[in-house]
């Protein structure tokens, strides 16, 4: 039945012309009278009436009918226009694409590059998918078997790390740091240090295993995901670590695997707990690294020697498992006999020989020449040197050593009297320098040393490096010689001649010499008569003739008042020459006045006298 047709019907009923239904020329005089109840029905009706299946010609259909069918339409078919991921099935196999049944309307398409992880795909196969397009230009439905897997794979993420599960997971390849593993299909990160408990060498031989991990983070933000393989197995290790630490004594011998060297020591596994075994507790002798005796996952024995309160510091012996070297010493050994080692190790101060392995002596530097002035250790010797020696001294209960070397060779002060006598002349090495002198080797194990004072004739040396470099060769005479002190004085300047012999005479007092002024000092100059010779002019002995004084670089005559050769003090004056010359004049008018003195003495002489007494002291 049509809705007109309900229109109609009810319309008679209710005596009201439904509308678009015709009415006779005369239906208005035909309408009966309408109770006011009559006119709200109709209203009622007008106002629910569905107007557009009128129109459209649609039968009746109860509202119960409608409903049920709402409800079966929800429960069979797939809302296209949502974002969940659903399952479907594959219906049909193209070469391209893949027809998926999702109960919608229609099939939907997913291109086959989608399943190329799954090549085995086939029809009737169960896939998750999520609606891509819900309608693309040609009507079709357009699915994702991607998206889905990516979604899915994030909630089975979520969940595991959530939850604490274990999930498996495929190793890709390395990265820095670490290796990509593949979680539900995303790439998730396994650092280095979350392998193994133990440091792992070779990240390589775990490319392409499938392995148990953990979820321990993930960064929503960023979609990262960090995985551990070592938490599944931290937790065994964690009971089994109890146990073994609860049992732990010292002095115990327990079994353990070399798990990780360092310069400092060796870690070692003993079965959940780590032990360090310092380097100095590896071995008897010597080692510069611990990779010299043990490898990695080598299997040893090794005990207890120390642990703190909650043992969670355990300190190993490897070398304690075996008597001490120092006990199986041979007893023949005694001071004084010769012994053969090799150098293991070099220290500013000396060397230390091996004699037997784990038996060690000092050669102190002192011990290595006869030399006196100290020199490194590194001079003589080097590591990995054979070397002979003499025990010098020998204390087993302390466990020292003491070596020489220089001991092999005679002493060079043995015969020195008749090597070195006093006055003799002698060829040696500048080696080192003091603020009093230099030390001259004159061979090894014999130094002397020469004070500034017998460098130089000439020169006022203030250090001794002003005039000579170290590893000069220089002559020196033998000054003083103390045996028992094992001390030489030298004397360089002895080999040479004294020139101030010759200066004293050529600048003997009184004597005369023209220069110039060199140099104006305080209180007075100084003049250059020669590269050694250098006199002062004291302020007052500079005054000219005319009452001025001398400056810099004026050419004037100058009188030696004073040499002292020992000391090498000259000093010279201009003043004093025109004094001189007024003291003589001076003397020849007194004499002249006494001669005349028999004669009659005129005024002028008098008065000349008087001028030049007057003169004289003044200049005085």
């Amino acid at each position: 039945m049509k809705f007109k047709k309900e229109a109609a019907v009810v319309a008679e009923a209710d005596s009201v012309e439904a509308p678009g239904v015709e009415a006779s020329e005369d239906s208005t005089d035909s309408i009966p009278f309408q109770s006011a109840a009559t006119v709200v029905n109709s209203e009622e009706f007008l106002k629910n009436f569905n107007w557009h299946n009128y129109q459209e010609g649609i039968d009746v259909i109860e509202d119960e009918q409608l409903k049920e069918f709402e409800a079966l339409v929800t429960e069979n078919f797939v809302d296209t226009a949502g974002d969940d991921v659903v399952d479907g099935f594959v219906v049909h196999m193209t070469d391209r694409e893949a027809i998926i049944d999702i109960n919608a309307k229609s099939e939907g398409v997913i291109s086959l590059n989608e399943f190329r992880y799954n090549p085995d795909l086939k029809v009737g196969d169960k896939v998750e998918v999520i609606v891509d397009v819900r309608e693309d230009k040609t009507g079709q439905l357009i699915l994702s078997h991607r998206k889905a897997r990516v979604i899915k794979a994030w909630d089975r993420v979520n969940n595991a790390h959530d939850n604490g599960e274990i999930v498996n997971g495929f190793v890709k390849c390395r990265t820095k740091g670490g290796m990509i593993v593949d979680i539900f299909g995303i790439e998730a990160f396994l650092p280095g240090s979350q392998i193994d408990v133990k440091p792992i060498r070779d990240y390589d031989q775990y490319v392409d295993k499938t392995m148990e991990f953990k979820v321990v983070k993930i960064n929503h933000e960023f979609k990262n995901v960090v995985v551990s393989h070592k938490a599944l197995i931290e937790a065994d290790l964690e009971e089994q670590k109890k146990e073994i630490i609860g049992q732990l004594e010292k002095g115990q011998v327990l079994e353990g695997t070399v798990k990780n060297i360092t310069s400092y020591g060796v870690f070692v596994d003993l079965g959940g707990v780590d032990g360090l075994v310092h380097i100095t507790d590896l071995s008897w002798s010597r080692i510069n690294h611990p990779n010299e005796i043990l490898e990695l996952d080598q299997k040893l024995n090794v005990v207890i020697l120390d642990f703190d309160d909650d043992k969670s510091r355990i300190q190993l012996g490897l070398k304690q498992l075996t008597s001490h070297p120092w006990d199986r010493l041979s007893e023949v050994l005694k001071e004084g006999d010769k012994t053969k080692g090799k150098v293991v190790v070099i220290a500013d101060y000396g060397a230390f020989i091996e004699i037997e392995e784990g038996v060690e002596g000092l050669v102190h530097v002192s011990e290595m020449s006869w030399s006196t002035h100290l020199r490194s250790a590194q001079d003589f010797v080097k590591v990995g040197d054979e070397v002979n020696a003499v025990v010098l001294s020998l204390d087993r209960e302390t466990r020292k050593m003491s070596l020489g070397i220089k001991q092999l060779t005679p002493d060079p002060w043995t015969d020195i009297t008749t090597k070195y006598p006093i006055q003799s002349k002698h060829s040696g090495i500048v080696r080192n320098f003091t603020n009093f002198g230099v030390f001259i080797e004159l061979e090894e194990g014999v130094d002397g040393l020469v004070y500034i004072s017998d460098l130089s004739w000439t020169k006022k040396v203030k250090h001794p490096s002003e005039i000579l470099t170290l590893g000069d060769k220089i002559e020196v005479i033998v000054l003083e010689l103390d045996v028992d002190g094992r001390k030489l004085s030298l004397g360089h300047k002895q080999t040479l001649s004294n020139p101030w012999d010759k200066y004293e005479d050529e600048f003997a007092v009184d004597s005369r010499h023209d220069t110039a002024i060199t140099e104006i000092v305080d209180k007075g100059a100084t003049i250059t008569f020669n590269e050694d010779v250098i006199a002062f002019v004291p302020s007052r002995h500079m005054e000219k003739e005319d009452g001025s004084k001398l400056t810099k670089g004026e050419q004037a005559q100058f009188k030696i008042i004073e040499f002292n050769k020992d000391f090498k003090r000259v000093v010279a004056s201009h003043t004093n020459l025109f004094k001189e010359q007024e003291k003589i004049n001076f003397t020849k008018a007194s004499k002249k006045v006494k001669e005349n003195n028999s004669e009659k003495t005129t005024l002028g002489d008098l008065d000349a006298l008087a001028e030049l007494k007057e003169k004289m002291k003044k200049n005085e």
